[in-house]
């Protein structure tokens, strides 16, 4: 439009009648007279406004996308060096495995004897307390630990709580000198007392001289009074030696413990005694004999040679 008089005149004219349009519309409100205009108008026009937004918002979320790619990638980066150092951390080692498998059987003897147990972890051997057959574990007081409880682990009897500290505790292991514990024999009723010879087996006193035991019968824990310092039917050993009975009050025997004492690492406290004695249910399956495999020969006699006698007459 070029600048003439009568082009801005009309200019003019139009802006006072867009005021007007406004004034009249705000004093109206819902009852506006251009409210019927003004939705036309939406219908019209809202379509393409709605394609130009549908054409832009694609737009605009590939910036955004691109923005944020940066920050998932590294936040995936992050989570595959998390979860591989989880996978190192629980199951890649043999250690770990190891430790899977002691606890796996602990809770197996746990759950048999039905013994209330607090597992624990052995952080140090004797050398902090001398020469006895001593480990420290790293559960104490503040864990229910208290002195004169039975410690045993996935095999059988460990020892028993000497000393107690707020979070360790010193278990005085079967083996040493100075450990006695209570006896029952398996499937029997044959009682006597075991004692540690540290790296020799324990030494088993029967108070029947007379009872007929063999090796390789197995014995487990008579349990103490108020079960301290020890609960009924822990694993103990294998007879692996008996004395000759030479009439004495007592009979001797040599016992191989089921606790390899130079290899623990996860314990279990009994903080809980069974509700009644679990006699010999928490020993191990008796392993089954081997067949000795047999050979059958079968001779078939030989024809008999041809001789001078049965040459045909």
């Amino acid at each position: 439009m070029r600048d003439t008089k009568e082009s801005r005149l009309l200019l003019v004219l139009l802006i006072a009648i867009a005021f007007a349009l406004i004034t009249v519309d705000i004093r109206g409100g819902e009852d506006s007279p251009v409210d019927g205009a003004r939705q036309a108008a939406a219908s019209v026009f809202g379509p393409i406004e709605n394609g130009v937004s549908g054409a832009v918002d694609p737009i605009g979320n590939a910036v955004t996308a691109v923005r944020e790619s940066g920050d998932r990638h590294d936040r995936l980066a992050q989570l595959e060096r998390e979860n591989a150092a989880l996978k190192a951390e629980l199951g890649s080692d043999d250690r770990s495995r190891s430790r899977l498998k002691q606890l796996d059987k602990l809770l197996g003897v746990a759950g048999k004897g039905q013994y209330g147990i607090k597992g624990a972890q052995v952080i140090a051997i004797g050398a902090a307390q001398g020469f006895s057959w001593t480990i420290t574990i790293d559960a104490g007081a503040d864990d229910g630990i208290e002195r004169d409880m039975t410690v045993l682990n996935g095999d059988g009897l460990v020892g028993r709580v000497t000393t107690v500290g707020p979070s360790t505790a010193t278990v005085l292991l079967a083996s040493d000198p100075d450990f006695t514990v209570g006896t029952r024999m398996e499937a029997g009723d044959e009682l006597g007392f075991a004692s540690g010879q540290g790296d020799r087996p324990l030494r088993v006193e029967l108070l029947n001289g007379k009872a007929e035991i063999k090796k390789g019968d197995r014995l487990v824990t008579f349990g103490s009074q108020a079960d301290k310092p020890f609960v009924p039917g822990v694993p103990v050993g294998v007879v692996s030696r008996v004395d000759p009975s030479g009439g004495d009050l007592t009979r001797t025997l040599y016992v191989t413990p089921f606790v390899n004492f130079s290899k623990l690492d996860v314990v279990g406290v009994v903080v809980q005694a069974p509700k009644k004695d679990p006699r010999d249910t928490v020993l191990p399956a008796k392993p089954k004999p081997t067949p000795t495999p047999t050979v059958t020969v079968t001779v078939t006699p030989s024809a008999p040679a041809d001789g001078p006698d049965q040459q045909e007459q």
